[in-house]
């Protein structure tokens, strides 16, 4: 993606200017840079049979996260380990990098 220099309207902006819009903005909170991107070509095929399973486990990695995330003792763990990595920006994005890809061929969560 191009990194711009924003107006100043703009710096402050994220997602899409408005529902009819196709250019996103995103601003990275860590280095302040804003990038923007076009959707091009987005698919109207209904959803592969792959892509509802990817997009169910996803699911369930994503409510896995929540609850770890709303335990104060697993939070605590977890936010003790994060914070010796410096690659992952976020909490919640470092417990979806641990969580995500733990799941059997069944789509359920494997426990460490």
């Amino acid at each position: 993606m191009a990194q711009i220099k924003p107006m100043v309207l703009i710096e402050s902006m994220k997602k899409k200017v408005c529902m009819h819009s196709d250019v996103y903005f995103r601003t990275n909170r860590q280095t302040g840079a804003t990038y923007t991107g076009k959707l091009c070509n987005p698919s109207t095929k209904a959803p592969s049979a792959a892509q509802t399973a990817a997009k169910a486990r996803f699911a369930k990695v994503v409510a896995a996260v929540r609850t770890i995330l709303n335990d104060p003792t697993e939070k605590a763990k977890l936010l003790v380990e994060y914070k010796r990595q410096t690659k992952i920006g976020s909490l919640f994005g470092y417990a979806m990098h641990k969580l995500n890809g733990n799941y059997d061929q069944n789509g359920d969560l494997i426990g460490d």
